[in-house]
C-alpha cells in the first residue's frame, strides 16, 4: 500500500536550524471526499520565508505548529478526483507543504497548461516570479535609464528582478555571493554588473558598478548589504523590501547605519508580501510565462531528490548554496 512521506516541524530553532527541528513520518495516502481531489506532488518549493514560519513570533502569517507538516508550495498531478472542476491527469500548483500527497477541495489549487516544465510554475513563472514582478514594477516603479540594484541576484526572486529591469530599459546591477554566481548573473542572465558581497572591496566595487547612484534597490538580504546600498541611493530612490534573509537566523538584530539618509533623500521604502497583491497575479503570471517561453527570462534550478532530502536542501538554501530556484523533486 502506498504511503505519504511527510516532513513535520519537531522543534523551533534558536539561530540556524538543524535536523532536530524536523521529523520525517510515514502516513497513509489520504482519500478524497466528495468535491475533493488527491494530488501527487512532483515538486516541492523551498523558500526563505519558511524560516520565519518556524518561529513563534508574530508575523504576517501564523507559525507552523509543532507537529504539523511544514508549509510550502507544490506542483503535481491530480491522481484521484471527486470534483467536477478537476480531472485525473490535471497538472496543478498548490500549497500542500513538505509531503508527497495532498487533498484539496480546490481552493488554492491552480491548473497549469503544461507548456512550461512543471517545476517552473514554482519559480520564474510562479510565486517568486510574481514577487519580483510586483515588487519591482508596482513598488520600485523603474524608469528607462535608471539603475536597479538587487541583492541575492542569483536566487529565485533576484534573478527575475534584474531581467525584468532590463526589459524596462534599466541598468541592472546584482549583488551575489562568490565569483561563480556573479558570472552567472552577468553572463547568463544579462545583468550589466554583479558585485560579490563577500569581497573585501565590496563597497568600492558597488560604487564602481553604480556610477550614477541607485534609483531602485530591491532588497532581499538586509544587514550590511542593505546598509551599503542605502548609501548609494539617489534622491527619491525606491526600496521594495522583499526579504531580510541575512537576519532570519540572527540572534541579535542588525542596526542600519544610513537611516537618516532615507529622510533627506526622500526615499520610499515599502515592505511587501506578494499574497497581498492577488489582483496582480493573473497579469504577472501571463507575462512571466510568455517571457520564459520566449527566452526573455532565463532561470536555473537547484534540485534535491526525494522528500527526505528537503531539510538538508533547506539548510543549504539558507546558506546560499543554491543557484536559482531551490526545489525538491519528489518523483
Amino acid at each position: 500500500m502506498a504511503t505519504n512521506t511527510q516532513v513535520r516541524l519537531a522543534a523551533r530553532p534558536s539561530g540556524f536550524p538543524d535536523a532536530s527541528c524536523f521529523r520525517i513520518e510515514e502516513a497513509p495516502v489520504p482519500e478524497p471526499k466528495d468535491g475533493e481531489v488527491l494530488v501527487q506532488n512532483h515538486f516541492l518549493s523551498l523558500d526563505p520565508y519558511m524560516r520565519g514560519r518556524m518561529n513563534e513570533a508574530r508575523s504576517y502569517a501564523p507559525p507552523v505548529a509543532i507537529g504539523d507538516v511544514m508549509v510550502g508550495g507544490t506542483a503535481g498531478e491530480v491522481v484521484a478526483s471527486k470534483s467536477s472542476s478537476f480531472a485525473v491527469g490535471d497538472k496543478v500548483v498548490g500549497a500542500f507543504g513538505w509531503q508527497e500527497y495532498g487533498v484539496s477541495d480546490g481552493r488554492g489549487l491552480t491548473k497549469v497548461d503544461g507548456e512550461l516544465p512543471l517545476s517552473v510554475y514554482l519559480g520564474a513563472a510562479g510565486m517568486p516570479g510574481v514577487t519580483a514582478y510586483v515588487g519591482l514594477y508596482d513598488i520600485g516603479e523603474p524608469k528607462r535609464g535608471e539603475t536597479v540594484v538587487v541583492s541575492a541576484a542569483a536566487g529565485a526572486v533576484g534573478s527575475v528582478v534584474g531581467q525584468l529591469a532590463k526589459l524596462r530599459g534599466c541598468r541592472a546591477v546584482g549583488i551575489a555571493g562568490g565569483r561563480m554566481k556573479c558570472d552567472y548573473v552577468v553572463g547568463e542572465l544579462g545583468f550589466d554588473a554583479c558585485v560579490d558581497y563577500r569581497s573585501p572591496s565590496f563597497a568600492d566595487d558597488l560604487r564602481a558598478a553604480t556610477p550614477d547612484g541607485v534609483d531602485v534597490s530591491f532588497e532581499n538580504v538586509g544587514g550590511p548589504v542593505m546598509n551599503a546600498v542605502l548609501a548609494r541611493l539617489n534622491a527619491f530612490g525606491r526600496v521594495p523590501l522583499c526579504g531580510l534573509v541575512s537576519q532570519y537566523n540572527a540572534t541579535e538584530p542588525y542596526a542600519l547605519e544610513n537611516v537618516a539618509a532615507l529622510l533627506w533623500k526622500r526615499v520610499k521604502l515599502q515592505g511587501f508580501i506578494v499574497s497581498d497583491h492577488m489582483d496582480r497575479w493573473p497579469r504577472a503570471l501571463a507575462d512571466l510565462s510568455t517571457w520564459v517561453a520566449e527566452g526573455k527570462i532565463r532561470y536555473r534550478e537547484t534540485v534535491a531528490t526525494g522528500i527526505r532530502s528537503a531539510p538538508d536542501a533547506f539548510f543549504g538554501m539558507l546558506r546560499g548554496a543554491n543557484l536559482g530556484k531551490q526545489i525538491v523533486k519528489l518523483i
